[in-house]
């Protein structure tokens, strides 16, 4: 019942601040809403805002076990599920502050999401969400049995629908969406190297999870502009193989591809060079000299 109480009902210092961490974008987004702290638009802000963040912890709830694999840090696995359900609170925000923006006129909003195919598509993403979230508790998991896990993959799909969604509300200025599409599509790459077999704390292979994600990012940028606006696309490609400031999407899902490659190379040499290690050479050195 308490999100900051870990499956044996113990308190849980970890799940605690990442509910705070979850907690605090909303507050932040919804501030203005709440008092109009100067913000001309402060409900259509809050709907971009909310809408941004619901697809974010999305992502984040799908990182979970891919970056477990790398970081053998088993506890992450604790949050998936709160941060999973948190991506649904944020979407539920999101169309509940569109309702308000709406005046609550039902008629024009289901007119709305039959009309504009982008609305119709967030609204799918929501529902799915919804759905997902109404289905992950431990009473439903026994229920569905087997088919629980086929549910809840649907959740890849949702990504998709939340990312086009993102796309077409953007218009021209697509930077965010392309990165999320970038995010997302290193998790499917991540997701096929582990069907694969192949190692993922491998150097190797996270390199080339990164590099494969960041060359998708950019050829995904390029084939937005080039379908759906009048930019020359080749344009923004020449851009993503430039080095410029601010850095382009492919560029930003390079370097955190680039840093989860570095992590298992930091943590190997951090085991060898570290206080622990040291302490267990002192160890043995003391044994070696009391043996002789």
């Amino acid at each position: 019942m308490f999100p900051w109480l870990d499956h044996s009902g113990r308190f849980s210092t970890f799940k605690l601040m990442v509910f705070v961490a979850i907690l605090i974008p909303g507050c932040v987004v919804l501030w203005p809403v709440l008092f109009h702290e100067g913000v001309s638009l402060p409900i259509k802000d809050a709907i971009h805002g909310t809408g941004d963040w619901a697809i974010r912890m999305l992502l984040i709830s799908l990182a979970i076990t891919p970056l477990r694999r790398v970081t053998k840090f088993t506890r992450v696995v604790l949050v998936r599920r709160m941060v999973g359900l948190a991506a649904m609170g944020y979407a539920l925000c999101h169309l509940l502050l569109y309702f308000i923006d709406q005046s609550f006129d039902v008629s024009r909003i289901a007119t709305e999401i039959l009309v504009r195919i982008y609305l119709t598509i967030g609204f799918v993403a929501v529902m799915g969400l919804v759905v997902l979230g109404v289905t992950s508790t431990n009473g439903m998991m026994r229920r569905l049995g087997r088919n629980w896990g086929r549910l809840h993959k649907a959740s890849y799909g949702i990504a998709v629908l939340g990312i086009l969604h993102f796309f077409m509300q953007s218009k021209l200025d697509v930077t965010e969406a392309t990165l999320m599409a970038g995010f997302y599509l290193w998790l499917m790459l991540s997701r096929f190297a582990s069907k694969m077999n192949w190692k993922m704390k491998s150097p190797v292979t996270l390199l080339g999870l990164a590099v494969a994600a960041a060359l998708g990012t950019a050829a995904i940028e390029y084939a937005w502009f080039a379908i759906a606006t009048g930019v020359p696309p080749l344009v923004v490609l020449q851009a993503n193989l430039q080095w410029m400031y601010p850095l382009r999407p492919a560029w930003d899902v390079l370097i955190i591809g680039l840093l989860i490659t570095a992590f298992p190379l930091v943590k190997q040499l951090w085991g060898k060079i570290g206080p622990q290690s040291a302490n267990m050479r002192v160890g043995r050195a003391r044994a070696a000299s009391r043996q002789t």
